[in-house]
């Protein structure tokens, strides 16, 4: 097998049991939270901050729900959440949604320190979020 084939075929992303009580899902085989692929992860940050005009906005509407929808997979690691439903996944619980952020974030590298800087945006960036942008 060449170095390629070995880096492609390799089942490198970090992967946990998805249990959230307050849903119902206590089993350990009711699906994972996973991190993000490396294209995952540009997307989503570049989701976050986004340029209107000249300016950096930061966009922080449903931030976590965005990030949990990434990283929120069945049994045959399928995503449970489309882009397109990232607002129901939303309406849940913010407690929820923060733990399961926390988690999605530390399996996706996503220091705190990183987290925070997307949020803020680099400086001198305006937020957005009542996702008018």
């Amino acid at each position: 097998m060449s170095l390629k084939d070995k880096i492609l075929s390799a089942d490198d992303l970090p992967r946990k049991p998805l249990i959230v009580p307050e849903w119902g899902i206590t089993k350990e085989d009711d699906g994972w939270i996973r991190g993000l692929t490396g294209t995952e992860r540009d997307a989503y940050e570049s989701s976050v901050r986004q340029f209107k005009g000249q300016q950096m906005v930061v966009k922080l509407e449903n931030v976590r729900a965005r990030l949990v929808s990434l990283c929120l997979v069945d049994g045959e690691g399928v995503r449970v959440f489309t882009d397109k439903e990232v607002k129901d996944l939303g309406a849940k619980s913010g407690r929820v949604l923060d733990r399961l952020f926390d988690q999605a974030a530390a399996l996706s590298g996503l220091t705190a320190d990183q987290v925070e800087e997307l949020a803020e945006g680099f400086g001198g960036a305006q937020s957005d979020e009542a996702g008018t942008g």
